[in-house]
């Protein structure tokens, strides 16, 4: 039986004990905001997970090193968008552990709980006089209430903010789950430009919070595919502080916050695909009947990276061949003759080959702004779902510079 949980109002603050606070200290030359701190009022355990990318920028070097040399305890997160500070060399780490530094020295921590998050162009001069002048007033600024002005600090070419927050009820306490996120391009999560910063309020071991983070974030930010690109600065972090009480979570409580958490990280992944560069169409694609989840994940991953499915969902085209082309050079183990395929539950392709069903019932599927692809192996008992978009030509007009 699934613990009951309620979709609150608020985000990151939704969880006792934390604020948040968000501004425009400069780095964007619109003059948006572009500056996001949250902070914890007592020490919190964190989780973290990081892009996988060999290429990894100074906050993400930075951070990592924060978590396992902090004990497994932070105070803060501060964050800037409009710049990613990656790529700079030794001037990006000095800039990035000036921003850890500038938070810790005014709330009296060590700076090693202090992590930072950048996100932007890669390869630009971080302003960092303009973001210590902003941490300093976002310091004066921080409230229960900032937490949507947070969610716009993080923004790049995202068009809305990605906030969401649960209540449930776990061995006889009220506990809260918030976040928020950032993503539209460059988006296929290993661990694009993403960020995600988690709250919670619910006591917990430092293992079991890693544990948890770990199985939410495969089943979610690592489910998704907007353009096939894993950024330098992909930073997932979960915070928490204990101020719901108790003792930390164990057993069926456990299960019930891992429920919970799976549904925020996955809601949040979900806003970023709807919110991606120039997509008309959100499409889950579902592979069963693989070898085993690992295969099927290979199989769903060449679906939603490929650019001739995607711009075929673009056109609204049910082009199923483009699909049987993806699933047969991923690396999942494909028999052509018992490949099954389906546009919204309509059946395109039985035994490897097209079914009778007319192309305009096909087309219907896929001229609709959300639809599912299914697609079934028929060789074992994997699975795996993946939620992805089209590839439009405001896409390209967004990516292709000056």
């Amino acid at each position: 039986m699934k613990t009951p949980f309620t979709i609150i109002k608020g985000s990151v603050t939704a969880a006792r004990g934390f604020r948040a606070a968000g501004m425009a200290a400069g780095i964007k030359p619109s003059g948006r905001k572009d500056l996001a701190l949250i902070v914890s009022d007592a020490p919190a355990t964190v989780a973290a997970t990081f892009t996988t990318n060999q290429v990894k920028a100074a906050p993400v070097q930075l951070d990592m090193e924060h978590v396992a040399t902090s004990g497994g305890t932070a105070r803060a997160i501060v964050a800037n968008s409009g710049n990613a500070n990656a790529c700079q060399g030794k001037a990006g780490r000095i800039h990035a552990r000036a921003m850890a530094v500038a938070v810790a020295r005014r709330i009296k921590c060590p700076e090693e709980q202090v992590l930072v998050c950048s996100t932007g162009r890669i390869g630009v001069n971080l302003p960092i006089v303009k973001i210590e002048a902003g941490i300093k007033k976002l310091l004066e600024a921080v409230s229960r209430d900032g937490a949507h002005e947070a969610a716009q600090a993080i923004m790049t070419s995202d068009t809305r903010t990605k906030e969401i927050a649960v209540r449930l009820k776990l061995g006889g306490r009220a506990v809260h789950i918030g976040g928020i996120a950032k993503g539209a391009g460059m988006i296929q999560p290993n661990m694009a430009t993403m960020l995600a910063f988690l709250t919670t309020d619910a006591e917990m071991t430092r293992a079991t919070l890693q544990h948890a983070l770990g199985a939410a974030v495969k089943q979610s930010f690592n489910r998704i595919s907007i353009d096939g690109d894993t950024s330098t600065n992909d930073t997932v972090l979960l915070l928490a502080n204990g101020a719901a009480g108790g003792k930390p979570l164990a057993g069926t409580a456990l299960a019930g916050f891992q429920e919970a958490l799976d549904f925020v990280c996955l809601e949040l992944a979900k806003m970023m695909v709807r919110d991606g560069e120039g997509v008309t169409k959100f499409v889950t694609v579902n592979v069963r009947g693989a070898v085993n989840d690992h295969q099927a994940e290979a199989a769903a991953r060449a679906v939603v990276n490929s650019t001739l499915v995607k711009t075929s969902w673009c056109g609204g085209d049910p082009n199923w061949g483009r699909i049987m082309d993806a699933i047969g050079y991923s690396r999942a183990k494909v028999r052509e003759e018992m490949v099954e395929i389906a546009y919204n539950g309509v059946v395109a392709v039985r035994h490897g080959v097209a079914t009778k069903v007319s192309p305009q019932r096909l087309r219907k599927a896929t001229k609709q702004s959300t639809f599912a692809v299914d697609i079934h192996l028929h060789i074992g008992r994997g699975r795996c779902t993946m939620h992805s978009c089209d590839l439009t030509e405001k896409y390209v007009a967004l990516n292709k510079g000056e």
